[in-house]
């Protein structure tokens, strides 16, 4: 027995998450982060529909809304400091000099 729910993605959006695994991904990490995340998307666009029929939204505001609520990709400063690690820095000057760099 073959169920579908409303926020079952579409196949076309599976095979795009499958065919964006690559060697750094752990294959059934990347497949539930992308589905949370576009479950995620379908809710949030979900209650922004809703907002919009309510008299103090309007789309500008849904838009904003929305783009608050999804997570901003890591800067390079974040990356790097993430792979900085006591192997490539031992005296931790890599780290330092990364931290005193300005936020983008």
């Amino acid at each position: 027995m073959t169920s579908t729910y409303p926020i079952t993605p579409p196949p076309v959006l599976v095979q795009q998450w499958l065919n964006e695994v690559d060697e750094g991904n752990i294959f059934g990490e990347h497949l539930a982060a992308r589905a949370a995340q576009w479950g995620a998307d379908q809710e949030l666009l979900a209650c922004g529909n809703y907002l919009k029929q309510c008299a103090a939204w309007e789309e500008e505001d849904v838009i904003e809304f929305y783009n608050d609520r999804r997570p901003k990709p890591p800067s390079l400063k974040e990356q790097a400091l993430d792979r900085c690690n006591d192997y490539i820095d031992p005296d931790g000057i890599i780290r330092r000099a990364l931290e005193a760099l300005p936020d983008d």
